[in-house]
Formats: C-alpha cells, structure tokens, sequence
C-alpha cells in the first residue's frame, strides 16, 4: 500500500501543474503526459490489429480498460477522487451513452433487413447501387448502408472476373464520403450534434463538396468498370442463380429506420428547459427521450426481425461490443486532451493550434482539412473530429456562423479522408472482411492505399481549391 500511494504521488508531482488543486480543470497548465493514454488507445487501434491480431481479437476490452486506468489513476491522485468522478460522469453521461445508444440501434435497425435476389452487375447497375448506399449513408449510417449493400453487390458481380475495384469504390463511396450529410452518417458528425451543431448544418455547407466527391468518383467508377466490363465480359455460369425479382426481408425495420432520423430531428428542435443535474453534467429532457427512443426501436428491431434474416445477414454483436468498448476507452482518455487544446496558444498543444492558424490568428480551413484528413486516415475519424473541433475553439455557435468554412473543413476531413486507408474507418474493415469471405482477392493495407492515394488524393487537392482556400 505504501508503495502504491508513493507511485501515485510520484505520477501526480510529474504530472500535475504547479497550481493545481482548482475543481476546474485548466487546460494551460496541464503537462502534454496527459495526453499518453489517448494517443496510446488510438496507436493501439491502429496499430494491434496488423501487428498482432490474435492477441488484439482476445484482449481488446483489456487494452482500453488499461489505458483508461492510465489516465483516471494518475487523474484521481492529482486532483482528487471529486474531479475525478465528475469529469467521468460527464463522458459517460454527456457523450459516451447517447453516442452509443445511436449506433446501436442503426447497427440493430440495418442488421434487420435483408436484400435476397440476384442483380447482375453491369457497369450501370453498379453505379445506381454505389449512388443508393451514398443516399443511404447519410441516412442510416455508413456502417448501415455498408453492411445493407455490400452481400447484395458481391452476389451481383460473382461473375465478374475482376471486382476488387467495385470493393474499393464502395469503401471510398458508401462507407466513407456518402455519410457527410448528416449526423447520422457518421460518427464524427454524431458528436458534433451532441456539441451544439444543427442537425442540418452538414446538409447545407458540405452538399457542394459531397456532390463534388460523389460525382468525381461515380464517374470515375463508370469509367473503370465498364473498361474492365468491355474487356473481360462474364464468366459463362453465374455462381449466383437467377431469382423472380429483389425482395427485402425484414423491410419493417424500414419504419424503424425513420424513427431514428425523428428521435434524432426531435432532440435538436424541441427546447425545453427541463434538465437534470447528474453530479454536475446536465442532461435535458429531450435528450432523455431521444436515448429513450433508441432502446425502444432497438428492442423491437430485435423482436420483430425473424432469425433467418439475421443468419443471412450474418449478423452478431461482436463489432458492436468492439465499439462499445474501445469508444469508452477513447471518450475517457480524450478529457485532458480537449482541457489542453481550448487553452489555444498558451496550451501545451500551441503548436498545434499555431499550425492550423494564418498570419492574422484566424483559423485556416485548408490546414484544418488536411490535418484532420491526416490523422482520420490512420486513427478513428471520431476522437480526431473532437479533438480539432476543440482546436477550433469548441463553441458550436461561433463554428457554424463566423468559422462555418473551418468546421465544414473538419467535418469534410475527418469524413472523407476515413476512406484513405483499412483503418481510418469502422467499415472499412467489414466491408474487407465480408469480400474476402466471398472470395474477392482484397489488396492488402498498403496495396489499398495505392488505389486511394491514386484516386482520392487528387480530389482532396481540388477540393481544397475550390472550397477550403
């Protein structure tokens, strides 16, 4: 016990400011060491999955749980038990269960519907389903509309000798760009809501650059499949038999669907001045209902969708519980990193600010691009998303009105640029792991980022011209 109490002392003199001991936390004079745990949980999600996957696969839950415990025990001793608990409650309470319970029930909600048929896949009918999942992304998630249309397309083009392209289109489109639209596409987006930006702000200042991506790479798509198409034709047997028609099982779970995107619009129109106080985080009322809501479609989801069609879908909740737990790891960990990033400048993370800053203090929307771009590429787009919009300065009113350029850019970055590589989003690797169990050759990690560097890189820079300067 004496040596436990003598490390917690040693960690919180090496850690904490001179002049600590405030109930608030002052991001200035907090050491960078803070931020150890929140970018050990991001090197760990990158990283522990190429290099060591069966001990990842296993122990995941633990190395989040670790790196929570790296952060709170050094937490607790430098700034008392109090603190600690309410900075807790607050990214639990505030952040953590509404960001869940929404994925949760899209997850539920997509995992519910069934697309049973065989289409075949010529170069224009591949093009119509990649636009739909871009529509449907930003509608039910792009992890939704990923897990929806992929089995669908692969059976469409089983007779297709070379379709790895039409893999790593639908990445680039439905599980990344086309969930830019709204919070429900994608996580970032989602926690962007929960800090005060209007439902649909996204919808207006990024449909010009979205329309720009999509139409880019739809016609690029076009092009690429029917050349392959022209060149190779099809094999002579389909392995796939000719069925009357698409059907869609589970088609309820369309209704459901639509009382996600109400519960949702509800929880940014209604203003009510009923909030409760748990241990300092408030919580309103329409937020109470909207979660609320959630468990309720997400229960019924479950007891109205019959087994066969979740033994189609293949569907379990082993990526769920790997969010979950990762994602309580992430909002934790990132507390002191966002403190350090509003004190701007005078912070330990002025540098950064400073790099993201023109000459005359103002915010450059371009940097702000690239640099969340960059890190979404690598780790995931949602904590890089906080983490810049608290760069940014963090209020959701001056953002959407006197910065709107330099959120759009964030929101852009962080969206878009997750398509860059396997791990930059969550569906990335799904939509992987379901092609290669249906036999599609998938490129490896950096044989991805050949097809992406090659194609989205470019537009990125062109994006950055015509909207970010």
């Amino acid at each position: 016990m004496k040596a436990a109490a003598t490390l917690a002392a040693g960690l919180a003199a090496l850690l904490l400011p001179a002049a600590a001991g405030a109930a608030e936390i002052d991001g200035a004079a907090l050491s960078p060491l803070w931020a150890v745990p929140f970018a050990g949980i991001l090197l760990s999600i990158a990283l522990l999955p190429m290099l060591a996957p069966g001990f990842w696969h296993h122990h995941f839950g633990k190395v989040a749980a670790a790196w929570s415990l790296a952060f709170l025990l050094p937490f607790a001793a430098a700034f008392g038990p109090a603190a600690t608990g309410s900075q807790f409650v607050h990214a639990l309470v505030g952040e953590y269960i509404p960001f869940i319970l929404l994925l949760t029930a899209l997850f539920t909600v997509a995992g519910g519907i069934h697309i049973r048929g065989n289409l075949h896949g010529s170069p224009g009918l591949n093009t119509v389903i990649l636009a739909i999942g871009a529509v449907l992304a930003s509608v039910m998630g792009t992890t939704g509309a990923s897990m929806l249309l992929i089995r669908p397309l692969i059976r469409a083009n089983d007779n297709r000798r070379h379709r790895v392209h039409v893999v790593v289109f639908f990445i680039f489109i439905v599980s990344n760009v086309g969930g830019s639209l709204t919070p429900l596409g994608d996580p970032p987006l989602f926690l962007g809501f929960l800090k005060g930006v209007d439902f649909f702000w996204t919808t207006i200042h990024l449909l010009p650059d979205t329309l720009f991506m999509l139409a880019a790479l739809l016609a690029g798509f076009y092009a690429l499949d029917r050349f392959y198409y022209r060149n190779e034709g099809v094999m002579p047997l389909d392995p796939t038999p000719d069925t009357r028609g698409v059907v869609f099982e589970g088609a309820a779970n369309f209704w459901l669907l639509a009382a996600i995107v109400g519960l949702v619009l509800m929880s940014g129109v209604w203003q009510s001045t009923v909030a409760f106080d748990v241990f300092g985080t408030p919580v309103g009322l329409p937020g109470l209902v909207r979660d609320a809501g959630l468990i309720a479609v997400t229960l019924a989801s479950l007891r109205i969708t019959r087994r066969e069609v979740h033994e189609a879908n293949q569907f379990g909740w082993e990526p769920m519980l790997e969010v979950a737990k990762l994602f309580a790891g992430i909002f934790l960990t990132i507390v002191p990193v966002i403190a350090m990033l509003k004190a701007g400048t005078e912070g330990p993370f002025g540098a950064i600010v400073a790099a993201v800053t023109r000459p005359d203090g103002q915010p450059s929307p371009a940097a702000y691009f690239w640099a969340t771009g960059a890190l979404s590429s690598f780790l995931d787009n949602a904590p890089t998303y906080l983490v810049f919009f608290n760069t940014a300065g963090g209020d959701a009113a001056t953002l959407m009105t006197t910065h709107a350029a330099t959120l759009a850019a964030i929101s852009a970055g962080a969206v878009f640029m997750g398509a860059n590589s396997y791990i930059g989003n969550a569906p990335n690797l799904m939509v992987k792991a379901i092609a290669e169990s249906r036999g599609v050759r998938m490129p490896s990690f950096f044989g991805y980022m050949a097809w992406s560097c090659g194609i989205l890189l470019p537009l990125f820079v062109i994006a950055t011209f015509i909207f970010f300067r």
